[in-house]
């Protein structure tokens, strides 16, 4: 029932409540029937009445448009794709911006961060810069191509190429990575050394493994692009590991010794091909100076020869002329004067040769 004030108030009438003469102030607004009266208005802008079948329907089609107008807008962010499916079937692709599609149940959007690069770890958990990091045995060791045992880490980054192939071709993408990172790091490890996988080829094995990691993921139509594979530790076996480095030490010593070999036989064996080669030289140097004075010679006695042939007696004189100079050079000797045959002027016991001697030794 309507509202009735109860004495004064802001709608006037001071007095008591007792029945009294006077007139009355203005009365409060009636709240139902301001309600009954908005009822009212709205009905008359429904055809066919408040209780038409149409207007229901006109009312439910308006609110159903309403809210499939909201639910139908969707905003895909930078670096971002969509994916727009119909009844979960894949229909297309969306770019960043402002978007509409069907809204749940019959339509449904999925946004794919393609610019993101993913990381998987293999043969560990943890921290890909070595912190708190846990070896998976089972993961990490594997056979090598000279049949050892090497226990390898390492990660693959990886980025969406194909944000459908992505979603519908393979189950567990991250999983399925990881099982074919492992299968390719094993190929290439099984044709590889224990020596060469330690040393000289980490960056062969890293190219080999991206490039069969990728061509694997390709048949599976993973529309996954493989940006890196990264070795984090490559060593033997834990169990084997101080045995391996006595090993190592012994081939460091192996190849110090060897070195040391090779630098004394550099040194060694050109000296001696040298002195070999002075050697030979002089041997040569000797032949010829035999064959050269035994032809001499014997163009000598030729012409000696010719020349006693001509003239037998001045040959002979001269012959013996030149030998006698030559005995005589050799000898000491004093020569006296043919007219002092007598001695005279002369000591006979005078020793010329030992005064000889020591006026010599004085000069000297």
């Amino acid at each position: 029932m309507p509202w009735k004030s109860q004495g004064g108030g802001p709608w006037g009438g001071g007095g008591n409540n007792s029945g009294g003469g006077g007139p009355r102030g203005p009365q409060p607004p009636d709240i139902e029937d301001m309600i009954r009266k908005s009822q009212e208005n709205f009905k008359r802008y429904l055809p066919g009445g408040a209780g038409g079948v149409r207007g229901v329907v006109l009312v439910g089609l308006a609110a159903l448009a309403l809210w499939v107008g909201f639910n139908s807008m969707y905003q895909v962010r930078p670096g971002e794709l969509g994916v727009e499916l119909l009844f979960g079937k894949y229909v297309q692709r969306t770019t960043p911006g402002l978007n509409f599609w069907f809204p749940s149940p019959i339509g449904e959007v999925v946004k794919v961060d393609v610019e993101r690069t993913n990381t998987v770890n293999v043969g560990f958990r943890g921290e890909s810069d070595g912190s708190r990091v846990n070896n998976v045995a089972r993961e990490s060791l594997m056979l090598t191509g000279d049949q050892n045992i090497i226990d390898i880490n390492f990660v693959v980054q990886w980025r969406i190429k194909s944000a459908s192939d992505y979603l519908f071709n393979i189950r567990n993408p991250e999983a399925t990575i990881k099982i074919a990172a492992e299968s390719a790091m094993r190929e290439v490890i099984g044709k590889t050394t224990l020596e060469d996988a330690l040393t000289i080829k980490r960056q062969q094995i890293q190219e080999l493994t991206m490039r069969l990691l990728q061509e694997i993921l390709d048949s599976y139509g993973a529309g996954v692009a493989i940006a890196k594979v990264q070795l984090q530790k490559v060593d033997p076996p834990q169990e084997v590991i101080d045995a391996f480095n006595d090993v190592q030490r012994a081939k460091q010593d192996q190849e110090r010794k060897v070195n040391e070999a090779v630098a004394y036989k550099n040194d060694i064996v050109p000296k001696a091909k040298g002195q070999a080669q002075k050697v030979i030289l002089e041997a040569e140097g000797y032949k010829q100076q035999m064959i050269n004075e035994a032809e001499g010679e014997a163009q000598r006695f030729l012409s000696i020869y010719n020349a006693y042939k001509s003239n037998k007696a001045v040959t002979r004189r001269r012959i013996y002329l030149e030998r006698m100079q030559d005995v005589l050079s050799r000898t000491d000797k004093v020569i006296i004067d043919q007219g002092n045959v007598k001695g005279q002027g002369v000591v006979p016991y005078l020793p010329l040769p030992e005064l000889k001697n020591r006026r010599q030794g004085a000069v000297k």
